[in-house]
């Protein structure tokens, strides 16, 4: 019986790791276990809820205020006695954040291989997303197993050195987890707000667009819905009380838009499913919208996601008021250009992610 740990600590690393959880515990010769950081509480808690994923282990390092040196040091400190206990054969850790960093480097101290799952994206820009790009870099160099949502990301890492025999193209989990969470009998108060308007969702939290460039965010938008009166706009908002502050700045008093607090999974999903566009500076929006037929603007100046810019289904249109406000009234008001990025097809997988990784792990752990 070979030994998996999963380790994550966001939300979004729960939305595209519990798939795979769920996967793996249905294979007879494989033992799995799951370790949560906790580096976000209530949101990672509620989505281990709705796919009925149990953690083993919960290092609750989340604190008021945390910096990336806290998140960090607790991780290193208290995943070390885990990883000693339980001797697994394999970690896993997804995508780019400092719990996927911090738990890929205990893995290489304590000598324990490490497969990293959505790997292979990059900017090549280390301060942009900050501190992603950095993260995913350098689990790239610590891991044993590079599993890569698409064939670019297998192409980045095979230009970075990386053995060819150990990366897999195996598309992205989040697509596996949308057969979970959209569902068609969804209702919610939100869509009845909206039901004679044609909904936009906004996602904006990005670390690098705090200060001005999040606020000629802002601006842009709501330009366009104060001349679309047929259009109205829901924003999930972060916790980060910089991102609150301006966006009671700018947003105050427009009609057409509802901050509310953050969505849980199912609800983001389905309002996903039935909105129009979507206006982001995330990076999971990027894979799932264009899934569900959904044009998605990328109001960042770069993307590790560069299949969805290809394929149509993504436009960058960057931080500048001007171009956000042109690019949005643009899908609003031209039918043709709409339908041009909704109906394309989605690059990043088919739903069956997990299962390709959980086979190809199979088959590598019988050589260990």
């Amino acid at each position: 019986m070979k030994k998996i740990m999963l380790v994550f600590g966001t939300r979004p690393e729960a939305i595209k790791m519990c798939p795979l959880v769920n996967e793996l515990k249905i294979r007879k010769n494989i033992q799995t276990t799951v370790c949560v950081t906790g580096q976000h509480r209530e949101m990672l808690d509620a989505v281990l809820n709705i796919f009925d994923v149990e953690a083993q282990y919960d290092l609750g390092i989340m604190k008021e205020k945390q910096t990336l040196f806290d998140i960090t040091t607790e991780i290193l400190n208290k995943i070390q006695p885990v990883l000693e206990k339980e001797k697994p054969d394999i970690v896993l850790v997804h995508g780019d954040t400092t719990t996927t960093f911090s738990t890929a480097l205990a893995c290489y101290y304590k000598g324990i291989r490490v497969g990293h799952v959505e790997a292979g994206l990059r900017t090549y820009c280390a301060k942009s997303p900050y501190p992603e790009e950095f993260n995913r870099q350098a689990v790239s160099v610590i891991a044993d197993y590079h599993f890569a949502p698409t064939a670019l990301a297998r192409e980045n890492l095979i230009k970075e050195g990386k053995r060819e025999e150990r990366i897999f193209v195996t598309g992205n989990t989040a697509i596996d987890a949308l057969k979970t969470t959209v569902r068609e009998d969804f209702s919610h108060e939100l869509m009845d707000w909206a039901a004679d308007s044609r909904l936009i969702l906004i996602t904006a939290h990005r670390r690098e667009n705090l200060g001005e460039p999040m606020r000629r965010m802002f601006r842009a938008v709501r330009r366009v819905l104060e001349e679309h009166p047929d259009v109205k706009a829901l924003y999930p908002i972060h916790k980060n009380p910089l991102v609150r502050s301006v966006a009671e700045e700018e947003l105050n008093g427009c009609e057409n838009i509802r901050i509310v607090e953050p969505l849980d999974v199912i609800e983001c999903h389905n309002i996903m499913a039935r909105c129009y566009l979507v206006l982001t500076d995330s990076g999971g929006i990027q894979e799932e919208a264009p899934s569900l037929g959904k044009p998605v603007l990328v109001m960042r100046g770069t993307t590790e996601r560069p299949e969805g810019i290809s394929a149509g289904t993504l436009k960058l249109v960057g931080t500048e008021e001007k171009t956000i406000y042109e690019n949005f009234k643009r899908l609003l008001e031209n039918e043709v250009e709409y339908r041009s990025m909704s109906e394309r097809k989605n690059p990043y997988g088919d739903g069956f992610a997990c299962k390709r990784i959980a086979d190809i792990l199979e088959q590598q752990l019988e050589k260990i």
